[in-house]
């Protein structure tokens, strides 16, 4: 698996990625929860995925280091394995840049959704070969379970790159890299505000995601890190998995909440849990963000909205909008320049009250 993200200097690719952002806006979500007002981010630049670091200085890696061959992208076909439902805006958002970038520069590309089946996403992935796809950009479901599609598509010299999530394997070998958020990093800030929001005493919860992949794994260690180390008065008295689902969220925070009652926060791995949790703070007869605080990640339109009105604390981005920089990686990996980082980590913005009604009115949301 790919390792924790770090903060070193950009590359080479990732000055370049950058740019190209500059210049190309990306799609909001056409499925989203919660009222649909604001701004339509599709060109706007202030909400395109930008380039905070990558992994490494040295050459990246290209199709004759992969050992792939040559391939025109305008004249390919491109595969897209999305590995949820578009219910929830973040992969709404997600599909809609990869279709948007695709269209834009002419692309021919596939796709399949696995709502959230990771024996689904291999069969799409193969059945996308299997109709001709050169190369395929994944956003996977489970970060351990892929292994029988990327290693047929190994096998044919199909060339993958992962989006959001990571895959088992080694970079430039059994995938091209990984574009992403630092999870880690995302966490530690949750950690920060919660306990900042509960004076840095009580207890506190955690709704997890989806056991087996990268993100929920990253979110949970950082949060648990940055408790541990920096305030020992805020206990973590339940910690589950909820699956970034909205109606789990909601179950499992309600019976959470009826085990320790005396709770004063609420971690959401997701934006969708959390939305799930306030729905079971009120049924527990509570208010969210008086008597219990709520902090998530994600970014989507009706959670920045909530910290705005104050049902929520804070909200840190995890933008979604992956087409400009997964196309620009393609392109310099089939290129003459410096080929593909095996790790190219994005900016994400932090919601607070301070801000969160001007991103809205910016239309920096999904």
């Amino acid at each position: 698996m790919v390792s924790n993200p770090t903060r070193r200097g950009a590359a080479a690719l990732g000055i370049s990625l950058a740019a190209a952002m500059v210049m190309t806006g990306c799609a909001k979500s056409a499925s989203q929860s919660g009222d649909s007002s604001g701004g339509d981010d599709s060109t706007n630049t202030a909400a395109a995925q930008q380039v905070q670091s990558t992994g490494s200085a040295g050459p990246g890696c290209t199709y004759t280091k992969y050992g792939a061959p040559k391939v025109d992208l305008k004249g390919a076909t491109v595969g897209f394995s999305q590995s949820e439902a578009t219910s929830n805006p973040f992969r709404a958002t997600e599909t809609k840049s990869i279709t948007d970038e695709a269209k834009r520069l002419g692309i021919k590309l596939i796709q399949r959704n696995a709502n959230a089946n990771v024996a689904q996403q291999n069969t799409d992935i193969q059945g996308m070969i299997a109709q001709g796809a050169k190369v395929l950009i994944v956003a996977p479901e489970n970060s351990d379970g892929l292994a029988p599609a990327l290693n047929q598509a190994k096998a044919k010299k199909i060339p993958v790159l992962t989006i959001d999530r990571t895959v088992q394997g080694s970079a430039c070998s059994d995938y091209i890299g990984f574009i992403g958020s630092d999870f880690t990093g995302q966490a530690k800030i949750a950690a920060d505000d919660l306990a900042t929001a509960i004076g840095k005493k009580g207890e506190v919860a955690v709704l997890q995601g989806t056991s087996g992949n990268n993100v929920a794994q990253e979110r949970t260690k950082g949060f648990n890190d940055q408790v541990k180390a920096q305030y020992p008065d805020v206990k973590i008295v339940a910690s589950q998995t909820a699956n970034f689902d909205q109606a789990t969220g909601q179950k499992v925070a309600a019976q959470i909440l009826q085990s320790n009652p005396n709770i004063k926060g609420i971690y959401a791995q997701n934006d969708t849990m959390a939305l799930g949790a306030i729905q079971a703070i009120r049924g527990a007869g509570k208010k969210p963000g008086t008597d219990i605080k709520v902090v998530a990640i994600d970014g989507i339109r009706q959670a920045v909205q909530n910290v705005a009105s104050g049902i929520m604390y804070s909200d840190i981005e995890t933008n979604p909008r992956f087409g400009p920089l997964a196309f620009k990686a393609l392109q310099d990996f089939y290129g003459s320049g410096n080929g593909v980082s095996a790790k190219v980590i994005i900016k994400d913005q932090h919601f607070t009250k301070d801000n969160a009604a001007q991103a809205l009115k910016e239309g920096r949301v999904y």
